[in-house]
């Protein structure tokens, strides 16, 4: 684009808009000097952009017809053959649809998207393929990510193959169904309120989220840099840990990145528990929308860990269920200003995409498109543009209390435990269309209650399957030290090789 300097017109017409009156003569002389301010706009638009450049350049896709797309899972599907060697040589991975792949089409979900290609690979998918992995597709995810349940995404609704029917969970739903299925063995999901969690969990999956910042979000697009997160979605709890290894580790293009701690995180597997002391956290159960067989899962989880030699206890972490408005608070101011810069991330040294940005640009004047929980979102964000950020300001206070109680008990426990979602996967919504606002902002927002304060906090967290009631998964999410993903893995293979979650 070409940018026009401001005229003296301009400036009065913003001054009125801004109760600010400015004269002729006045605007003239602002304008006037504006002038270096002008040029430096021309030049940028001169200057061609500083991105990665692609490693893997060989690649190809096509979009899947419904009898090679049974879950719905698929957006597009693709095939980019990494290095011929290495640790996942061999291995398919599935890339979540706000994850950048150079030449592949991505919606994030959304219709105002569509026909966009991004123009250079993110971090994570670049290490994926240095490791040897083919990356066989996008996988569906919910408009603009904004959403726990299945059904909002270019895909909806995306089915559960452990029982179909059934909500996968959101907004990484593509993702969960496809490692479900065992169409991969790895998949990419981010995760800003739950969003690799919550489909784990419903899916019968092994889902990390993990500290902030350890995985580079270069070439992703998020919703807020403070809770921006990207993890592994499998099968196992081996893959899992091979998958962050590979991926952890510092990126001179991120700056959400700081004091990173990277471990071998293999290197866990494979060790017993009987040194570790658990925290069952008492307000993790009961919140709302919890069903009584869920919690009862899950604390019959927290015994089989008593059974393996872990010191399991009940603990009391009174904020807990108030740090949702600590979540609440950041990503509503947070969301509407990456979206207004047309999902460019402000305040941090990154890599920001020009076709992106072309691709997003008018998004606002396309709200009728939105599914009913997007609007609202997107709705509240402007609104709360009166307030000037006092309430993310207020969050991002309360932020350092809800950490400190955590670390509190973190400093007793080595890890805390709770149910990952406080209810089963739900009933597919049959048509986004007819399904009225209270049902799609119920189905949306039910499964967050438990998982997004360690979004704003930055802890590690991870949800395996611990069991399952009425042929629905059941997830048990364990929480760790920031940077102390070992001692999750650790704790999550004792479990998984002590037991068959399915029969439980």
């Amino acid at each position: 684009m070409a940018f026009r300097p401001p005229t003296a017109a301009d400036l009065q017409e913003l001054g009125k808009q801004l109760d600010f009156h400015l004269n002729d003569e006045y605007a003239e002389l602002l304008a006037s000097h504006m002038g270096a301010f002008a040029e430096s706009c021309a030049l940028l638009d001169n200057e061609p952009d500083e991105i990665p450049t692609i490693k893997y350049a060989d690649r190809s896709h096509y979009f899947p017809d419904a009898a090679e797309n049974e879950y719905g899972a698929w957006y597009v599907k693709s095939d980019i053959n990494g290095a011929a060697t290495g640790p996942l040589a061999g291995r398919s991975v599935a890339i979540k649809d706000n994850i950048f792949v150079a030449g592949i089409p991505m919606m994030d979900g959304a219709s105002v998207l569509e026909g966009f290609i991004p123009d250079f690979d993110a971090t994570v998918v670049t290490r994926l393929l240095d490791a040897g992995a083919n990356v066989l597709g996008k996988a569906v995810c919910e408009y603009f990510c904004v959403s726990s349940a299945n059904f909002t995404g270019s895909g909806y609704p995306v089915d559960n193959p452990r029982k179909r029917g059934y909500s996968t969970g959101g907004s990484s739903s593509g993702s969960g169904a496809l490692v479900a299925a065992g169409e991969v063995d790895i998949a990419l999901g981010c995760d800003q309120a739950g969003s690799v969690r919550i489909p784990s969990s419903w899916c019968g999956i092994y889902g990390m989220k993990p500290t902030h910042g350890l995985l580079p979000y270069t070439g992703i697009m998020g919703m807020e840099a403070t809770i921006d997160h990207v993890g592994p979605m499998t099968a196992n709890v081996a893959d899992n840990a091979l998958a962050l290894e590979i991926m952890a580790g510092y990126d001179d293009m991120d700056g959400r990145q700081q004091r990173l701690e990277v471990r071998e995180y293999t290197q866990a597997l494979g060790k017993d528990v009987a040194d570790m002391k658990i925290g069952v956290v008492q307000e993790g159960f009961g919140m709302p929308y919890s069903a009584p067989d869920v919690d009862e899962c899950v604390r019959a989880g927290a015994a089989k860990y008593a059974e393996l030699g872990a010191t399991v206890e009940p603990i009391s972490i009174p904020i807990h269920p108030r740090g949702i408005a600590v979540w609440s608070g950041i990503v509503s101011d947070g969301l509407w200003e990456t979206l207004r810069f047309n999902g460019t991330p402000t305040n941090i040294t990154t890599v920001a995409s020009p076709s992106l940005w072309q691709a997003a640009d008018g998004w606002l004047k396309r709200m009728e498109e939105m599914p009913h929980n997007v609007r609202a979102m997107m709705l509240f964000g402007r609104y709360l543009e009166r307030y000037n950020g006092y309430y993310y300001g207020k969050a991002k206070n309360m932020m350092r209390k809800l950490r400190a109680a955590y670390d509190g008990e973190l400093a007793t426990y080595d890890l805390l435990l709770m149910p990952t979602t406080s209810g089963k996967p739900l009933t597919n919504i049959a048509s986004l269309a007819e399904a009225s606002v209270d049902e799609v902002m119920q189905h949306t927002l039910n499964a967050i209650f438990n998982t997004c304060q360690f979004d704003a906090t930055g802890h590690p967290a991870m949800s395996i399957p611990c069991g399952e009631r009425d042929g629905l998964p059941i997830g048990l999410m364990l929480v760790g030290k920031h940077f102390d993903e070992p001692t999750i893995y650790r704790a999550a293979h004792a479990f998984e090789q002590s037991i068959d979650w399915r029969g439980l």
